[in-house]
């Protein structure tokens, strides 16, 4: 039954504290009447704007588009969210049928030649409107979009252009849920606990619930994250089965009936002839245009210069691995074994003994929510009264220094069926002065569910992804812009990464860490000299996850500097060809994400972009050197970086905001000091 106005809870704002979608009420038979009519709403808009006899004047154009599509956004930002966090066939369906109708959509806005006439007189003679700040970036943004998305082609270019769009949000939307297929079918299910010896009870265990979760009675399954090397593989001691897990993990969307195969070469074609159509001679190209980093020049040269010594540190760690595993050679499946046994021998740290001082919700209050009291004042109330869109989603009210209420963090920390794998941050409702919005934000990670009854404990890793990934919720919470364009996270892809590389540094501070890591049973805080030796180990295996990095990264540059016409071939020999030519086909080494697996690149919005992580980190790794230089842990650096950089979104040129609040351009040296590539 086709919902009415009165009963699609999309059709009206929200209610509730802070506009938080009414997720009880949301159904997915409410999904799609949402979107027609949001797409139809948003299209007639932009029609009276472009058909408006008026002389174009800020107001009336680019104010008056900015306005345009709430009924669309509030149901694009539930759905997309549910689509990642909670998906089922029926949502599956809906994705599948409304990606292209909406790269259709806003084709019929942006391909519009009397919307961006408009825009264009305006741009013309923006000097001269007597605007502020923020309006005058927005005018130029709206000029930039428009022209990025074809405006100025002829009408048999804005053709083609619609259907390359089309073909492009298919064949993405394909690919993601190929993944999530493959990624389901491919876990490892094993019959007995002695083939899982090296994990510790608890995982083992989990494991039993996760084979029983999944209809596998009496078997143990291990369930795939996103990238290659899975975490089990550090601790497995037969080596079989680490074989056979790593094997399971590499060989996602090769083959079968969920292979991604043609599809990263369908998407690579497409993309590169699109760029062309619009005057740039790669895919990356066409992206990087509108970034920091603003040529593919400066990305090669970053990647040229990161690759030697990474894979010199990458050897002397084989090395080492080899003579202690009294191994010929090192396999893949080997690495992280082995690199936990030397760990233990020369750093005497042992990774599952350290779980039990990093217990969710002490690490979430204690450490993530203290970190932001102390630096920025923020406090946290669960708001038990507000419902999520799934059960295990929890609702935090976060609030000023001086009391006053500042948005919603929602937290939905763990793995299950229904979610894909990775860890990321979304908007929910997007901070705006114009509309007098506040923000609702939500991290997503993929930590998995205990045994009834029993603690969450989370490896470190964990602990410095529930970090990072609250660091991109402080930038969405901390936004203070008037237009929803810049809100939050609206920056360039290649920028984005940095706060939340950032919020990373309180992980380890020791002011932080002895706060929150304290040991689940007897309260005992982590001893002083078990985290100095945290540290020190965490220094090795740096030249294995940096090659690991390096090696997604141009794979996802290979694929996007292919010139319009190229014929890659076949996706596994070009990206066997592609790591040998980057200088980074180690065999021990797999990329952290193959191409059919590559969801960040095909299908998540980082094309040609995955290179953005490390352009991050120069930022990131240089602003630490400034809390370091200031004082650390201080109200008054918390509120410096907030004011120059987390409260800007998009409403500054990022490396300005960058420049002003550290008081010079970048520098890389300390990023290659952190990754042990100076020498």
């Amino acid at each position: 039954m086709t919902p009415t106005n009165a009963t699609n809870p999309f059709f009206s704002p929200s209610t509730l504290p802070y506009g938080l979608p009414p997720f009880a009420e949301i159904r997915e038979e409410h999904y799609p009447p949402a979107f027609e009519r949001g797409m139809a709403e948003e299209l007639a808009e932009a029609q009276a704007v472009a058909a408006n006899e008026d002389p174009p004047t800020y107001e009336n154009t680019i104010e008056a588009l900015e306005r345009s599509g709430t009924l669309l956004r509030r149901v694009s930002q539930v759905f997309f969210n549910q689509a990642s966090s909670d998906t089922n066939p029926e949502v599956q369906e809906i994705e599948a049928g409304i990606s292209t109708r909406l790269a259709a959509h806003r084709d019929a806005i942006h391909l519009d030649p009397a919307l961006y006439g408009r825009i264009r007189a305006l741009y013309d003679t923006r000097h001269e409107l007597g605007l502020d700040a923020e309006s005058l970036r927005l005018l130029e943004r709206y000029h930039t979009r428009f022209e990025r998305a074809g405006a100025r082609l002829p009408e048999a270019g804005r053709q083609r252009l619609r259907e390359l769009n089309a073909e492009i949000a298919a064949a993405s939307t394909t690919f993601e849920q190929n993944l999530f297929a493959d990624t389901k079918s491919a876990a490892l299910v094993l019959d007995s606990a002695d083939e899982l010896a090296g994990l510790s009870p608890g995982a083992i265990t989990a494991a039993a619930e996760n084979g029983r979760a999944l209809g596998q009675d009496g078997k143990y399954v291990l369930s795939l994250k996103n990238f290659s090397n899975q975490q089990e593989l550090a601790a497995l001691d037969r080596r079989d089965v680490r074989e056979r897990l790593l094997a399971a993990s590499l060989g996602r969307g090769l083959s079968g009936p969920a292979s991604n195969r043609e599809l990263v070469v369908k998407l690579a074609t497409l993309r590169a002839e699109r760029a062309a159509l619009l005057g740039h001679d790669s895919h990356a190209a066409y992206i990087v245009a509108d970034q920091t980093a603003g040529t593919t020049e400066a990305v090669t040269e970053m990647l040229t210069r990161l690759v030697p010594p990474a894979v010199a540190n990458a050897e002397r760690e084989a090395a080492a691995l080899a003579a202690a595993s009294g191994l010929d050679e090192i396999a893949a499946w080997d690495w992280a074994y082995w690199s936990e046994k030397v760990r233990r021998a020369e750093y005497d740290i042992d990774s599952a003994a350290m779980r039990p001082y990093f217990e969710l919700d002490r690490v979430l209050k204690d450490g993530v929510f203290h970190a932001a009291g102390l630096l920025y004042g923020l406090s946290f109330t669960e708001r038990p009264d507000l419902t999520g869109y799934h059960p295990d989603v929890r609702v935090f009210e976060v609030f000023e220094e001086d009391g006053s209420p500042l948005g919603l963090y929602l937290g939905d920390f763990h793995a299950r069926a229904s979610k894909r794998g990775g860890a990321w941050m979304n908007n929910l409702v997007d901070q705006s002065g114009l509309f007098g919005e506040r923000p609702v934000v939500v991290n997503n990670l993929n930590i998995a569910e205990p045994a009834p009854g029993e603690p969450t404990l989370l490896t470190f890793d964990e602990v410095s992804t529930l970090f990072h990934e609250f660091g991109h919720a402080l930038h969405g919470l901390f936004s203070d812009v008037r237009y929803p364009f810049f809100s939050g996270t609206a920056v360039p892809r290649d920028f984005v990464e940095y706060p939340s590389q950032v919020n990373e540094m309180w992980t380890v501070w020791p002011e932080i860490l002895a706060n929150y890591a304290r040991h689940h049973e007897t309260g005992d805080p982590m001893p002083q000299e078990l985290v100095d030796r945290m540290e020190a180990a965490d220094r090795f295996g740096q030249g294995f996850r940096t090659v690991e990095y390096l090696a997604a990264t141009l794979l996802d540059w290979a694929w996007h500097t292919i010139p319009a016409g190229a014929d890659p071939g076949d996706a596994e020999a070009f990206e066997a060809a592609a790591l040998k030519k980057a200088g980074v086909a180690l065999p021990a080494i797999p990329p952290r994400y193959r191409s059919t697996y590559f969801a960040h690149i095909f299908s998540h919005g980082y094309s040609a972009g995955y290179y953005s992580y490390i352009w991050s980190e120069v930022l990131d790794a240089d602003t630490v050197e400034w809390f370091k230089e200031n004082g650390g842990l201080r109200r008054e650096n918390g509120d410096t970086f907030r004011r120059e950089l987390l409260s800007k979104g998009g409403s500054v040129d990022s490396l300005t905001a960058f420049e002003a609040f550290r008081g010079r351009a970048p520098r890389i040296e300390p990023l290659l000091a952190r990754r042990g590539l100076t020498g």
